[in-house]
């Protein structure tokens, strides 16, 4: 009966409020949810393939190499830390800490994002400064406070292992070791990394009991009452725009990036939902850290401003829709990834 009612209550949304509604007994058999319902499911599919760009196609050997180069901390200038400090298979692609450690132990502004998907993502960083992976790769082992190794030094490492230079000239050629074929091999890499099957995923794709009702309930409230949809949609969900939600922060995001464009001050990047339950804390400072936590910062706990995004303002949830939405987010989870450490090449 639940699983109907939050059927007609979907419809409900669709058609445009409550005076739409229609009966109940209306609804197609909860085993078969309507055709309105069916139809919001097939935006939330997977796609079969992850994309590559003509300039760098994705490779095996790049592959292989790449995943070395994103565990390797010779490519920070202490010899600590890699890609992978930052950006832990175990920890949703992440590090699990309200923001990022970077070379020498400096504490970064904002969070290090999750790199599930990634192969999707463009622009890329919290405030869209990177139009490519090939462009991600590099940013951060070039910033002093962050990996802090310059491009000279990171090619004269990397060529001094004669274990390295077989495998760039495997997935690249007799050219010589250049900073962009170490950012290739990484992007390639990384584009490898997909998010695994949810329950969410199972149910689009017709299995009734992969998820709960309560589950199904908070799907209907993200995509209705919660507007949470309105920048979380589609298969990753998030559509990759930036927006001032209303944090208590003084980073102007986007804004420094674009500068004179009142509406991106203040403003970030919406970040993918997939296992979002494992990735806390949340937001781009890691200033909220539970599920919880989130959306009652979305119910009421936004910061009104000039630059506020038009999708944020009082959603006047209960206790009960709150409980739902997190119990949908739950479902978003897939199995946590596990990647051992490759063995790298000698010094």
């Amino acid at each position: 009966m639940l699983a109907r009612l939050l059927s007609a209550i979907l419809m409900c949304v669709l058609a445009g409020g409550l005076g739409a509604m229609i009966s109940v007994r209306a609804i197609a058999p909860a085993h078969k949810p309507p055709p309105s319902l069916q139809a919001l499911l097939l935006k939330y599919r997977r796609p079969a393939n992850a994309p590559s760009p003509d300039d760098n196609p994705t490779t095996a050997a790049k592959v292989t190499l790449g995943r070395q180069l994103f565990y390797d901390p010779r490519l920070s200038g202490s010899g600590v830390i890699a890609c992978a400090s930052c950006h832990n298979p175990t920890l949703g692609w992440e590090d699990g800490r309200a923001t990022a450690i970077g070379d020498h132990g400096a504490r970064l502004p904002r969070r290090s994002p999750t790199l599930l998907d990634v192969a999707w993502v463009d622009p890329l960083f919290w405030d869209g400064r990177a139009e490519s992976l090939e462009d991600q790769a590099r940013s951060p082992m070039a910033e002093h406070g962050e990996m802090n190794l310059r491009a000279a030094v990171a090619v004269q490492r990397v060529s001094s292992m004669p274990a390295y230079v077989q495998e760039f000239h495997a997935a690249f050629g007799a050219a010589p070791i250049s900073i962009e074929a170490i950012t290739r091999a990484i992007a390639a890499f990384e584009r490898t990394i997909v998010s695994g099957t949810t329950p969410f995923d199972r149910w689009v794709t017709g299995d009734e009991s992969a998820v709960s009702d309560q589950a199904k309930q908070g799907f209907v409230l993200f995509n209705g009452k919660a507007r949470c949809a309105s920048c979380h949609s589609g298969w990753r969900l998030t559509d990759d725009g930036f927006r001032d939600i209303g944090l208590p922060s003084n980073d102007p995001g986007r804004g420094h990036i674009v500068p004179g464009v009142a509406i991106l001050d203040h403003a970030f990047k919406t970040p993918t939902l997939r296992n979002v339950a494992e990735r806390g804390p949340y937001m781009h400072d890691g200033s909220i850290s539970t599920l919880e936590g989130v959306i009652d910062h979305y119910d009421h706990g936004f910061v009104t401003r000039p630059s506020l995004a038009s999708q944020i303002g009082p959603l006047h949830l209960s206790a009960p829709e709150k409980h739902a939405l997190v119990a949908y987010l739950r479902a978003l989870s897939s199995p946590q990834t596990r990647m051992a450490a490759p063995v790298l090449p000698r010094g």
